[in-house]
């Protein structure tokens, strides 16, 4: 599990183009953002996306709410959250639901978090693009983000490390 800001500042990126004409991307930078919080289960591809305004405990507390009730977790499964050191991840005001288990990763380490390597895909879309509102941007980011949860197979190559535990239900 791990958040990702975007927002109406423009990702610039490589794009192809005539040859001898450099593309042009219109930039305006404003600061207005907008969070996309996921979770992924690296065994099966499963991936969920949510878009947060902001992200501190109470908002990180619904989220994680919502995760256990829609996974049903405590009720027939367990599942193991693997989490950076974020202030809202590791205070002592959240409750974790039952059935749900917070790994803290080591400090710096954002290798080690598989739902980091999703970020790529979700900007994807997002690239040399000017957005007039953070409407628009929420917009196109919610059907990638609904359509990178129908590509398991994708978002497991990416996310299972060979390194990372095998686990069978």
């Amino acid at each position: 599990m791990d958040e990702h800001r975007v927002g109406l500042k423009p990702l610039v990126g490589k794009q192809w183009s005539e040859r001898g004409k450099a593309p042009t991307v219109r930039v305006q930078h404003r600061y207005e953002w907008l969070y996309v919080c996921a979770f992924v289960c690296p065994q099966t591809g499963e991936s969920q996306y949510w878009l947060l305004p902001t992200v501190n405990t109470a908002a990180f507390q619904a989220v994680l709410d919502r995760f256990a009730l829609d996974t049903q977790a405590g009720k027939t499964r367990e599942i193991i959250l693997v989490l950076d050191g974020a202030g809202w991840h590791a205070t002592p005001l959240l409750k974790c639901p039952p059935g749900i288990e917070l790994v803290f990763l080591p400090p710096y380490s954002p290798e080690l978090q598989p739902a980091e390597r999703l970020w790529a895909l979700t900007d994807a879309p997002l690239k040399n693009r000017h957005f007039e509102n953070l409407e628009a941007l929420t917009a196109l980011l919610a059907k990638q983000c609904r359509r990178l949860e129908q590509q398991r197979e994708q978002i497991r190559s990416l996310t299972l490390f060979h390194w990372w535990p095998r686990i069978t239900n």
